[in-house]
């Protein structure tokens, strides 16, 4: 009686879990939309996904899954997953970099903008 109890309890804050965070997902799309600038976005991940379908189609052809069987038993496999963590990682790394110069970028504009204000005559 107790396990299922704790069971219950578990599942119930797994699903309120997604579904708050699905709510705060919608809210943020809508707030993507409503600023325009989600068709680029959205038309990427569109192609990355048919390319992805088209790479599973090519992959399950019987010569293609029988060189996959082939390869998988070598090393290649695990320095493809470190090249691909590394590139993850590296992606994670440019993010917070953009993340991070975008606002010094942007104070340093509004210095420059102030500055090249002062020095303009006031015209009444």
């Amino acid at each position: 009686m107790e396990q299922s109890i704790t069971d219950f309890v578990g599942v119930l804050g797994n699903v309120l879990l997604i579904a708050g965070l699905v709510a705060y997902g919608f809210r943020l799309f809508a707030d993507y939309h409503a600023r325009g600038r989600w068709a680029k976005n959205v038309t990427g991940l569109l192609a990355g996904v048919g390319m992805l379908v088209l790479a599973v189609a090519l992959a399950i052809t019987p010569q293609n899954a029988d060189l996959l069987r082939k390869i998988s038993v070598t090393r290649a496999p695990r320095l493809l997953l470190g090249v691909s963590s590394a590139l993850l990682v590296a992606a994670i790394a440019a993010y917070g970099i953009i993340s991070f110069a975008r606002p010094i970028r942007l104070r340093h504009e509004n210095q420059l903008e102030r500055d090249q204000n002062r020095e303009l005559p006031k015209v009444e």
